[in-house]
């Protein structure tokens, strides 16, 4: 059964890609409402999409662009849900652009063909991917094992605004044992991976306002406080020598990685070097002690983005600026509370201003991390079924930064999300001349055949 539908997958592979290219046809971007028409087409044609291999499904309107959600298959086994976006980033620069992003090319590279087009692989082909598996499954085997609800939004490139009341008042709906999300990739661009950590974000803005005015420097240098030489003291109190945080409980929720997963990041061969010569950097910096892998992945970070005082145009203005201000934004990571953290570290800040100074501050987004328990057989059924496609062990990795719809499924529906991706490093996501290889296009819709199957084996979980 399994091998007559990956064989099926090879020989239709003209077809798989002539629905995909429809796809990406539709301009879709959900940024600019001149494109509201074309995302609605987008809605459209993935109804009818799934419509043709007997999907029941709906297009329901929201205050922003629609979501397409439909059921296909038995109540036999696992229910499963899979989450895709059909919205796409805007195209400027066009003249950066090779070809008309919207009319999609196949282009052959050194490094094999690839699927040249805006939303090749974020997130059109990764979506399609999924459909056209549970599409060839149906034509080779009559029905799929299980239930599989398809869920997809319109909003993910403009922070989906509308997602999360939908889901709410949806929840019965979009409840299931499994959610597996295509929106990730290959470590490295060859090894297939699950991404079982994600990092959640907290952003401040603080600014310290000294004397009432700029001053001159030759009259009260030395002697009144200078917010420019404050606000670097207050940043640089922010870390020890060694690259930890010192803000209160800043550490709180944070755990060790178990043995497995340090194994297997270990196994990967991270070139750091390699990594960091790229932006032209060589050593490694952040807390003492840690892999690497484990700074990108595992731990929390304190970053400056931003510093603001001043006179910094042509020339010199020998002042005493009355303001200093600075961005600041902390990746986070296990169970810490962004909140938590931020009445920590404006109360850290406000004891090292002086009495005569303020400190206002602004906040910015805060969201948690999410992390997955891998001990659900489902995440072994999975990694095992892509890494017999790949012919490469596959790993559960971490990522540096966040996708909030693996957070929206675990607080709305209890459900750890199964990320699973094929795109590659040079893809160019949001940039022109984005692609999706050819190979990451195939050998996707073999390993959710593969995944597919290996779910058949598990009972409602």
């Amino acid at each position: 059964m399994l091998d007559a539908t990956l064989s099926r997958i090879d020989s239709e592979m003209e077809q798989n890609l002539n629905r995909l290219f429809d796809f990406l046809k539709i301009k879709s971007i959900s940024t600019d409402p001149e494109f509201e028409k074309d995302c609605a087409e987008a809605a459209d044609w993935l109804v009818a999409d799934l419509k043709s291999f007997g999907a029941k499904v709906e297009k329901y309107e929201t205050g922003g662009h629609p979501l397409v959600l439909g059921d296909l298959g038995s109540d036999s086994g696992p229910h499963i849900l899979f989450y895709g976006h059909y919205d796409v980033q805007p195209v400027d620069p066009l003249e950066l652009w090779d070809n008309d992003p919207f009319e999609p090319i196949i282009e052959k590279l050194p490094s094999g063909s690839v699927i040249r087009a805006r939303g090749s692989s974020d997130d059109k082909g990764q979506l399609m991917t999924f459909v056209e598996a549970c599409r060839v499954w149906i034509a080779q085997n009559g029905s799929l094992p299980f239930k599989v609800t398809f869920f997809f939004e319109g909003e993910e490139e403009s922070g989906s605004p509308n997602l999360v009341p939908f889901m709410k008042k949806y929840k019965k709906e979009i409840s299931s044992d499994i959610v597996l999300i295509c929106d990730t990739w290959l470590f490295e661009s060859r090894v297939p991976s699950i991404v079982t950590m994600l990092r959640g974000i907290l952003k401040e803005e603080i600014i310290i306002t000294g004397p009432d005015k700029d001053l001159h420097s030759g009259m009260y240098g030395g002697i009144s406080t200078n917010p420019a030489r404050l606000l670097t003291n207050v940043l640089s109190a922010m870390h020890d020598k060694d690259g930890t945080i010192t803000i209160p409980g800043f550490y709180d929720g944070v755990s060790e990685l178990s043995q497995n997963i340090k194994d297997q990041w270990e196994s990967l061969n991270f070139k750091h070097d390699q990594f960091l010569s790229e932006v032209g950097l060589s050593i490694p910096a952040g807390e003492k002690g840690r892999s690497p892998l484990e700074m990108i992945w595992s731990r929390p970070t304190c970053e400056i983005n931003g510093i603001k005082s001043g006179y910094i145009n042509e020339g010199f203005k020998t002042v005493l600026p009355s303001q200093a201000s600075a961005k600041i934004s902390f990746r986070l990571v296990g169970s810490q509370d962004p909140f938590k953290i931020r009445k920590s570290f404006r109360k850290m800040i406000q004891n090292l201003v002086p009495i005569d100074c303020t400190v206002t501050f602004l906040e910015h987004e805060a969201s948690k991390a999410s992390q997955m328990d891998t001990s659900s057989p489902e995440f072994e059924k999975a990694r095992e079924a892509i890494s017999e496609e790949w012919g490469i062990e596959a790993a559960f990795v971490g990522c540096g930064g966040s996708i909030p719809i693996a957070g929206h499924f675990q607080q709305i529906t209890g459900v750890d999300p199964i990320l699973i991706g094929f795109a590659k490093d040079d893809d160019q996501i949001h940039s022109p001349n984005e692609k999706y290889d050819l190979e990451s296009f195939r050998k996707g819709i073999r390993s959710w055949v593969r995944v597919i199957n290996s779910f058949s084996e598990l009972q409602n979980v």
